[in-house]
């Protein structure tokens, strides 16, 4: 067998070369990147890639030749690699480069983990302990192992285990926490391309996720992940195989893979598999959604591997798109095709996209989602939120430019979610911030944007929404062109996504948001940095140490009531804030009220929202929600939840 990494170096080239012609699930292909050296530094020079080679024994030779695929305007196209007794050349780029065997692995990552005291990182789990495919055989999987199967070397750093520090019992994390966690945790962190990546074993997550990825919007992204105990733990073998595919999950987004229905939206795209990527046998795709089958179709047919496509990206996708740090995940902000109507709709379910008449120039854009039933009742999934990303948003700019709107945390749902659509509840609906992604602000400039979205229902149907005109104010005067300029820088676009953090990393951001409300308290949008800082204090944050201890801040509980109620009480008379976010900030200043001691207080708070939705005109059966969630919300705070 000849497969594998080799290296070698020419002058100021070195070369590492990936030869993928034999041994286990050979992809028949050859690839390679170049460095540039220049005394003791190393400089990523570029990529390249032979899809289809030609393989020969010469004696006790083998040569390979093929055209290759660069990622930069090579003097040579063609690629001839010959090996011979784990050494051999490479004629590359007009380049010929001594190469000897350095690995079987086409890879090598660095892994840290972390786990917060209280969890059990997952260790393996046998493959044939449940009933499955009788082919690959049957063997233990941890997650390098997993990973070694593909190619890739996984290199496991010392564990660490983080203490909690202070009074705190809330351990459920929230995008801002985990955000924070990954800056100041990650010992290797930085801006900079590198095969390195975190993993965060927390206890769970405010959504009650099984793992979620890190990735915002800064030129440095997909170097961490979390996976979340709480939703994936157990002893039982099936608890054991869902682990394991939880982690090995998580981390194939840090390698630039998406979910298996969303290949068609990659740069450049990608053909979707059987039944719209639904029917992919993939750690990528999710277990409830497989079809045929469901779950136990999943788990009867999965052979615990990567698709064949996936393989090929890991093993040779260019450097910068799979290499941590590098590429964005995804399509980026490169332009896309707006999201079209199917020639034939036959799902009876209908998805809209409202947004309000018009935003001030630097607002936080924000929609509301409406998925709803058109004839017959309707059984798909609740998960409508885009950071689901079983919907999609593309925004259609002033200049004619449409981009995908990709959220800064992306969450893995691995639960069904099943909503009934009927006569008594004829549709679900989602409120989504669209105005700042892992691309930084979508809507930069005053003028009109068309908003499409789609959403992927439980059957693989594809519904795709009528577009929404999204108007945005020029600015009026000197006040409203500081404001402007104060609400939209790249941190203030972070806080807004993560709704407040603590983050020493986001500290301009913050001291933004503190100018606007002392100097621009008056002005409409000084709402929005007041919700942020509102929802902030309210909530306790989690931040991890440099002394790798977990320590808890306690809510600020005076600070959290004062913003929250300047917010309440001036979006409750006004449009500044949508529907489903002024319920949202209306019960967070109920729990403050509550947490203080005041439960009257709290109840009269949730009596306001009630009363203020009536005065909106809000639907009927909407508003009958409405009364039956703050009831609800009156109970559990009575009960101290």
């Amino acid at each position: 067998m000849i497969s594998g990494l080799y290296q070698g170096q020419d002058g100021d080239s070195r070369l590492e070369l990936r030869v993928d012609v034999d041994g286990p699930r050979p992809t028949g292909r050859v690839s390679g990147d170049l460095f540039s050296v220049a005394g003791s530094t190393t400089a990523y020079a570029g990529s390249f890639v032979v899809h289809a080679p030609a393989v020969r024994a010469e004696g006790e030779k083998t040569r390979i030749t093929g055209r290759g695929a660069f990622t930069f305007d090579a003097p040579a196209k063609d690629v001839s690699v010959t090996i011979s007794a784990g050494s051999g050349t490479a004629e590359i780029a007009g380049r010929s480069y001594p190469v000897s065997f350095a690995s079987p692995h086409f890879r090598h990552v660095l892994l840290e983990q972390d786990a917060v005291a209280g969890t059990v990182p997952f260790a393996s789990y046998h493959t044939g302990t449940l009933p499955g495919p009788a082919n690959p055989a049957a063997r233990e999987l941890s997650v390098t192992a997993a990973y070694a199967e593909a190619g890739i070397g996984l290199t496991l750093a010392e564990p660490g285990v983080i203490p909690a520090d202070g009074s705190g019992t809330d351990l459920a994390w929230d995008d801002a926490e985990l955000h924070h966690a990954m800056t100041r945790q990650f010992s290797q962190f930085g801006d900079a391309v590198a095969w390195r990546v975190w993993l965060l074993v927390a206890s769970r997550h405010v959504g009650g996720f099984r793992g979620i990825m890190f990735d915002y919007n800064d030129a440095h992204q997909r170097q961490g992940a979390a996976v979340f105990y709480d939703a994936i733990r157990g002893d039982t073998p099936q608890a054991q195989r869902a682990q394991l595919r939880t982690y090995v999950h998580e981390l194939g987004h840090a390698f630039n893979l998406l979910h298996s229905w969303q290949k068609h939206l990659a740069s450049p795209p990608q053909p979707l598999g059987p039944d719209g990527g639904f029917g992919d046998l993939s750690w990528m795709n999710y277990v409830q959604n497989y079809r045929p089958g469901g779950e136990s179709g999943y788990w009867a047919a999965f052979p615990f591997q990567f698709s064949d496509a996936e393989l090929v990206h890991l093993r040779h996708g260019f450097y910068r798109d799979v290499a941590m740090g590098a590429n964005a995940f995804g399509t980026g902000a490169a332009e896309i095709t707006p999201f079209e109507l199917p020639v034939e709709d036959a799902s009876g379910l209908l998805l809209e996209v409202r947004a309000k008449e018009w935003f001030g120039f630097g607002e936080p854009v924000v929609v509301e989602l409406k998925l709803s039933v058109t004839g017959e009742p309707r059984t798909t999934h609740g998960h409508l939120h885009p950071d689901t990303e079983f919907t999609q948003i593309c925004v259609t700019q002033p200049n004619g430019r449409t981009v995908l709107y990709r959220p800064m945390m992306r969450h893995c749902v691995d639960t069904a979610d099943e909503v009934r659509l009927d006569a008594a509840n004829p549709a679900v609906y989602r409120s989504a911030y669209i105005g700042h992604g892992r691309d930084g602000h979508y809507f930069q400039q005053p003028g009109e944007y068309h908003v499409r979205a789609q959403y992927v229902a439980a059957d693989g149907s594809r519904i795709v929404s009528s577009p929404c005109r999204v108007r945005v104010r020029y600015p009026v005067g000197p006040d409203d062109h500081r404001v402007a300029e104060l609400m939209l820088g790249e941190e203030q676009g972070t806080l807004f996504s993560l709704l407040g953090s603590d983050s020493p990393e986001l500290r301009s951001g913050n001291e933004a948001l503190d100018e606007l409300i002392d100097r621009y308290g008056g002005h409409p949008l000084s709402v929005y940095a007041r919700m942020v800082k509102g929802l902030n204090a309210e909530r306790e944050f989690k931040a991890l140490t440099p002394g790798n201890r977990l320590r808890i801040r306690p809510p600020d509980l005076k600070q959290g009531i004062e913003q929250l109620t300047a917010v309440a009480r001036e979006a409750g008379t006004g449009d500044v804030l949508d529907n489903i976010t002024l319920n949202m900030v209306m019960r967070r200043l109920a729990r403050a009220e509550a947490r203080q001691g005041d439960l009257g207080r709290a109840n009269a708070v949730l009596d306001r929202m009630v009363a203020v939705f009536e005065g909106k005109g809000v639907n009927p059966i909407v508003l009958a929600q409405i009364r039956r969630q703050a009831e609800r919300t009156k109970a559990a705070l009575g009960a101290g939840a």
